[in-house]
């Protein structure tokens, strides 16, 4: 398990930053689970969702920038928990772009590429890796997804949501896996022990002009969107 709670790069959980914030939290005096949980619900609901300008921001970077998706959330995920002695790894894949369709402006939607980087954290509990991917979303938007779409049940994939039963969200850590975007997996990338290692592999491939339109206006169009989803 060592290699599980090992300190980098991008992890960087000994930044005086993530120090203080385990401190103020008090998570060091908590049992396991309710480290997980109490650190989950944290990266969940305060870190809210929205779409930063890298994939390969450090911890201390996604926590100044105040919102994450996926890949941010991660890496702010797994160096917490591993700050507090809670074994976790790196879970890669690839996704379809059109489970964010409605999302994306237009252009946006015109210039990524089919398949999205897309990763999420597992975590050693009881004996057993499980899946925190459900901490991508925060619950206000959720909620506010759920308002715009009050009737919908079953499949759902839109929004930055790709899951069985909309209605009944897997995205609360009670000991078991949750998720909110793995149904919009078409590859699977395998397991790493850190995002260092993954993203010196496996990057976006928007180049060009296409990275500087989803850097400088494609992302802000997103999370504005996003912002007024959440506050219906």
């Amino acid at each position: 398990m060592e290699k599980y709670l090992k300190n980098t790069d991008m992890l960087n959980f000994y930044e005086q930053k993530i120090v203080n914030l385990i401190n103020c939290q008090k998570w060091n005096e908590l049992n396991e689970f309710d480290k997980i949980a109490k650190i989950y619900d944290y990266v969940q609901n305060n870190i809210l969702l929205g779409y930063n300008k890298y994939d390969n921001l450090t911890t201390t970077q996604v926590l100044a920038d105040g919102i994450g998706q996926c890949n941010t959330k991660a890496t702010l995920l797994m160096a917490l928990l591993r700050a507090v002695g809670v074994p976790c790894r790196l879970h890669g894949t690839m996704v379809t772009k059109v489970f964010q369709k409605s999302l994306m402006p237009q252009f946006m939607a015109n210039l990524a590429p089919p398949l999205i980087v897309h990763t999420w954290v597992e975590v050693y509990y009881q004996g057993e890796w499980l899946s925190l991917e459900g901490v991508i979303t925060d619950k206000a938007y959720i909620v506010g997804l759920q308002k715009l779409f009050p009737q919908h049940k079953g499949e759902f994939f839109d929004y930055a949501v790709a899951v069985k039963d909309f209605k009944n969200l897997q995205i609360d850590w009670n000991g078991t896996n949750t998720t909110i975007q793995q149904m919009a997996v078409i590859k699977d990338l395998g397991i790493f022990d850190t995002p260092d290692e993954f993203y010196s592999i496996y990057k976006q491939t928007y180049k060009g002009i296409k990275k500087f339109f989803y850097e400088y206006i494609g992302r802000k169009i997103m999370t504005n969107k996003v912002a007024k989803i959440r506050n219906i």
